[in-house]
Order: structure tokens, then sequence, then C-alpha cells
């Protein structure tokens, strides 16, 4: 899963982003809630972990933004505050679930499972089409006119990335945190590599070239150069 993790306490929101890391999500950590907002503009995530006291806008404040904008990302409302008129209050402002500190990490990482698990089932489909293009963000598989695609796991990432911003620019530093999260990011061209042979793969006998550059700003997949 990709999660974005807003908490402000210095040693439990790193220590948390480290677990959710080893258990093998993708996990950006915010600490102010206007971080937490404009994160979850810019990219698409699984599930939001959402803690209440922070030091700008609070989590209510954050999840009626989110909500007022139309993002339908499930939230998980983890906070210290357990009295039953804020559970109710956060839950009324669009949270999807809500886990009191201290908590078990095995419960959290339940809870998230739960979320995502029926935010896919109520989704309409997992499949992100652009021109003849498929990307199968369950099954992980890319088909371009009903052929499967053979990508490694790092080019799969960044089509991945790119197609759930499908006609906005993705800039490169998005792009190497998708694939290098948690990990040295490498200083060379190295995600110019990684480009190049997805448009082998993905161009092959095809007049339609579906990853644009952006010169200076980064790259887009669309159907329209």
């Amino acid at each position: 899963m990709r999660l974005l993790l807003v908490e402000d306490n210095p040693k439990l929101g790193p220590m948390l982003a480290r677990g959710l890391r080893e258990e093998g999500h993708v996990v950006e950590l915010a600490v102010t809630g206007k971080d937490a907002i404009d994160g979850a503009a810019l990219g698409r995530f699984d599930a939001i972990i959402l803690d209440l006291m922070l030091p700008d806008i609070d989590g209510f404040g954050v999840l009626d933004r989110l909500r007022r904008g139309g993002d339908a990302t499930p939230v998980l409302v983890l906070t210290a505050r357990d009295a039953v008129g804020d559970r109710i209050t956060g839950l009324d402002k669009g949270a999807d679930d809500y886990l009191v500190k201290p908590f078990q990490f095995d419960e959290l990482l339940a809870r998230l499972r739960a979320l995502v698990r029926r935010a896919t089932h109520a989704s309409s489909t997992s499949v992100i089409g652009v021109a003849d293009l498929e990307i199968d963000t369950v099954a992980k598989v890319a088909r371009r006119g009903g052929v499967e695609i053979v990508l490694s796991a790092r080019e799969y990432a960044i089509l991945e990335c790119l197609a759930l911003r499908k006609g906005r620019v993705v800039s490169r530093e998005t792009l190497l945190e998708t694939v290098y999260d948690g990990e040295d990011m490498p200083e060379s061209n190295v995600l110019e590599v990684f480009i190049a042979s997805l448009r082998r793969k993905l161009d092959r006998d095809h007049d339609a070239k579906l990853i644009q550059t952006r010169r200076g700003l980064g790259y887009l997949l669309s159907e329209e150069s």
C-alpha cells in the first residue's frame, strides 16, 4: 500500500513510518495539516493515517478540506483523543475508521488492510486506461492492444505512478521516491534509463507515444503529445 502518514510527534512519526515500510508499504510522512493537504493533492494514496493534534490545521480541519475537495481516500484517524464526541465528529467529517493511542501495531495493520479492501471493492474498476494501454493496479499488469508488457518491478512502479496521475505532470522527485522509498536514491540518470526502457516496451509497434517529457518539470502519461 501507498500510505500518507500524518503525525507530528518526532518519535512516533518516524517510528511508525519505519515499521510500515518494513511491512512493505510505501510511506510519505507529513507533520502538519498543510503538508497533509498538499501531499494528498499531489499523489494518490491507498489510505491516510491522520493524527488529530497537529500544529496548524487540526485533523478535523484536514478531513473537512479533503472531503470537500472530493478526495475519497480512506482515512484512519489515529489519536489520543478517545472521547465519544471526538469519534463522532471524526466520522461525521468523513473518517473511515478511528484508532485510539496507545494501540497495537498489528491492529493498525489489520485496520488499514480492511479499509483498503473495502475501498477496492467499492471502486468500479482497478484498471486505468490511456489510449489502448491498460494498467491493472490490482494484478500489477500492463497491456497495450491486449498484449501483456513484461516489466520489471521498478518499471511497473513508475508506470503505475504515471497512470494514477494520467494527464498530469509527475516530477522526477516523485517518481524516484516511488521507486526508491526507504532507500538511498541514486544521483545518476537512472530514472531516465527506466523511462527509456518503458518507452521501448510500451511504444514498440505503436504510432502513438504515451510517455511525454516536460523539460524541467517531469513526465506525464497521455495520448496527446
